[in-house]
């Protein structure tokens, strides 16, 4: 049937499938874009980007093709392409209707790892076609993602295109599910205590993502003589006629067994890429002990989890689907795996990267679950054991050990064109992608490492901030302390398999029983007893007041810094902060900054929590402790005063305040690069800006912009992050005696973590 053709009448459609059409229809069709990655905003940009400008790069590449990898995208392109013909659960649908799912996979490619993906449907059913047609693109592209097409035809077009191409060329279906299924093995056997090459393996289906397992496998150690392939016309035997092909022929048998029945007989491994329900309960009784059992079929398993568990409570499981445990998911590989093969210019992927993604992928499960995986799974966070034998799809270290290990295997091969010199460079980079505040908290990261400073934690039975404490170790960021019930923090640790413990890696101060208990309600009634706090509110205070105590311990000198406020409203945590610690000397009033990173850059905004309605000498005195706290990140502060009136065309109470703030800060600090009163678009251009003000004294663009209230702070604070899915570092409470910040209670982990660096870094230029 060509594309054009219609078919039989639509089935009735499900609730999934109403909101399924609507998510690919609006706003606009389909799920993908492009979009230029440079400027094309005058006549010059079009020059360079056009005629004649375009020639450089065009006459470079010709003298040397290399060259197109600094020059053009193709470096980072990849190119997915289906006939349509074995599209996961429909079938050969053809390449029209594959569309929807290669411009999926062309999102999870984006989204993960950061790669361009043009989407290819080619209408050929010929393997000759196919192959003429793919390896024609090679120009285009710095690698071929084929995605559904159907077996056997798949392992001869992929064998072609392989010898005919210079740029990796990878079947997912086949290498994706096998890369992960081999994870799964090695990680069940080291559970069950079994060798590889011992193993009895058995199998349901013989197509091409079974066979690509199988072949895998033995170039892991399994043996060919204890591998059983069983397919619809039950055992694949020496001699066997029909549905033959050369590759399954390799395990062909000479054995007298003809069914699935009979080749479960002792196994070890199931491995099912067949149909729902063809495992019997029965059959598992057969199995040897521990057994691995992956029943792979989607969306019904060759036997569902919970009957196999009923017969076999010793059997490890995976499958296909997201409601189960142990889901193999090719988004847990294929994007890592070309990241790593476009990274380092490899010509194809080999057996040896492919090993190097399996070993990262398996090594990954048995390390602490992070905590986007574990809010992705939903459930009690999962430790490394026989329900946690693969890393979540969400895990962001995937990334960062495949595609390292992938580029290094490469490297090792012989197959990298450019292999990767500056390792930790690389790594970095990686970092970035995954932590996009990672650029920008570098030089923090720099001055808190190692500098044994002790950040105390109110809210220390928060898992955020459990995960926090140990990153902090693990980077040498500081030393945790940490406020709540050991009781609590010990099961805790345990539940969400964090591996660091109390008393050993650190402290807890434990609200109800502490030996300090007096001497801390002594202390806190000599910064509030004439405050309208009596003894016996004091007493209450200490033992219930977890900011109070935190902010007890750094006045006491028994912390350098304190982070509070998952809980509750940030004024009562500022009061708190206010009594006990105090402004630093010189300073009139606590302010907060905070940092916005988006693909367009880092801004500062300020004042975003404190102060509702600063004066002129308010503003002045935060803006310069802003302009502090920037050059903390090792940034040159660039401030503008923001305002609905541009250089004087309006004159209000708001404007003039903030010319009278302008004139004090001038005087105050002559160096710093500062302007206003302007528009929030001319304080991020330049040539906005001197159209309207020539003599300008700010260059280039603002980083940290000054806003006449609280509310004006805020609302654009909140109004950019939406809009261009900033993340948010902050915010950064400035003009504490020591180091005090207060979280807002969105705050991930790694938000805490940042903050705290930002709490030891500060503590470290302190010298307190």
């Amino acid at each position: 049937m060509s594309d054009g053709q219609k078919t039989d009448a639509a089935p009735a459609l499900s609730e999934l499938d109403e909101q399924a059409l609507f998510y690919h229809r609006y706003p606009k069709p389909g799920k993908l874009v492009i979009e230029a990655s440079k400027p094309l905003g005058n006549q010059r940009d079009l020059a360079l980007a056009y005629s004649p400008g375009v020639a450089a790069p065009c006459r470079q590449i010709a003298a040397d093709p290399s060259k197109a990898a600094d020059y053009t995208s193709r470096a980072n392109l990849v190119g997915v392409v289906s006939n349509g013909t074995a599209v996961l659960g429909l079938g050969n649908i053809g390449p029209l209707a594959s569309k929807p799912v290669m411009e999926g996979k062309a999102v999870l490619f984006k989204k993960f790892a950061d790669i361009d993906v043009f989407d290819i449907e080619v209408d050929a059913l010929e393997i000759e076609r196919m192959v003429d047609v793919v390896a024609a693109l090679e120009p285009t592209f710095g690698g071929i993602n084929l995605e559904d097409i159907k077996a056997p035809e798949c392992f001869e077009i992929e064998e072609r295109l392989r010898k005919r191409m210079g740029i990796p060329v990878f079947h997912d279906d086949q290498h994706g599910t096998a890369i992960i299924v081999a994870a799964a093995v090695r990680n069940a056997l080291m559970l069950a205590g079994k060798d590889i090459a011992e193993v009895k393996i058995v199998t349901s289906g013989a197509g091409a993502a079974a066979l690509a397992c199988l072949n895998l496998l033995v170039s892991l150690g399994a043996r060919i003589e204890n591998i059983l392939c069983t397919d619809i016309e039950g055992v694949v035997y020496t001699g066997r006629q029909a549905h033959m092909d050369r590759w399954k022929a390799a395990y062909a048998k000479d054995t007298s067994m003809r069914t699935l029945a009979e080749a479960i007989e002792g196994a070890d491994v199931f491995l099912g890429l067949s149909a729902g329900g063809v495992l019997k309960p029965e059959y598992l009784e057969k199995m040897a002990d521990r057994p691995l059992i992956l029943a792979l079929a989607n969306p019904t398993p060759e036997i569902m989890p919970e009957l196999a568990r009923a017969v076999r409570p010793d059997a490890m499981i995976c499958t296909g689907r997201s409601d189960f445990p142990n889901q193999v998911n090719n988004v847990i590989c294929f994007p890592f795996i070309f990241r790593g093969a476009l990274d380092c210019g490899a010509t194809t992927i080999n057996e040896e990267m492919k090993i190097a993604a399996v070993d990262a992928i398996a090594a990954l499960a048995r390390e602490d679950v992070s905590e986007v995986a574990a809010q992705a799974l939903g459930a009690e966070t999962p430790i490394f054991g026989p329900d946690y034998l693969i890393p979540s799809p969400f895990d962001p270290r995937l990334i960062l050990k495949i595609a390292p290990a992938v580029a290094k295997a490469a490297e090792a091969t012989g197959v990298a064109g450019r292999p990767i010199v500056d390792v930790d460079a690389y790594l970095d980079r990686l970092n970035r992608f995954v932590y996009r505040s990672r650029l920008i908290m570098k030089p923090v990261f720099q001055i808190a490492r190692d500098s044994g400073k002790r950040v105390i934690f109110a809210d220390g039975e928060d898992e955020r901030v459990l995960r926090a404490a140990q990153v902090m170790l693990e980077e040498r960021l500081g030393v945790p302390i940490l406020i709540g019930r050991p009781g609590v923090i010990t099961n805790r640790l345990e539940r969400y398999g964090l591996k660091i413990r109390p008393k050993t890696d650190f402290e807890v101060v434990n609200p109800e029983d502490d030996p300090r208990y007096r001497d801390y309600v002594d202390h806190y009634f000599s910064k509030v007893g004439r405050k309208g706090v009596n003894p016996d509110t004091a007493r209450t205070v200490v033992r219930t007041n977890t900011t109070v105590i935190g902010a007890i311990a750094v006045s006491r000198r028994e912390a350098d810094a304190l982070i509070c406020g998952l809980e509750g409203r940030y004024a009562p945590h500022l009061r708190d902060i206010r009594q006990v610690i105090g402004l630093a000397d010189g300073v009139c009033k606590f302010a907060a900054v905070s940092l916005l990173i988006s693909p367009q850059g880092s801004k500062f905004f300020l004042d975003t929590y404190v102060q509702r309605q600063p004066s002129a000498e308010e503003i002045a005195e935060m803006t310069l402790l802003a302009a502090a706290e920037i050059r903390r990140f090792g940034l040159t502060p660039k401030a503008a005063l923001v305002s609905h009136s541009n250089f004087g065309t309006d004159e209000t109470d708001e404007t003039k305040k903030l010319r009278i703030a302008l004139q004090l800060i001038r005087e105050q600090a002559p160096d710093l690069e500062i302007d206003g009163e302007m528009h929030g678009d001319a304080a991020l251009s330049e040539p906005l800006r001197r159209r309207v003000m020539p003599h300008t004294t700010l260059t280039g663009e603002a980083n940290l912009l000054v806003f006449p209230n609280l509310d004006a702070a805020n609302i654009t604070m909140n109004v950019v992050k939406a809009m261009t899915d900033s993340l948010h570092v902050g915010p950064i409470l400035m003009g504490a005696r020591s180091p005090a910040h207060i979280l807002t209670p969105s705050v991930t982990s790694r938000g805490i973590v940042n903050i705290a660096a930002i709490a030891v870094a500060e503590a470290v230029q302190r010298g307190s």
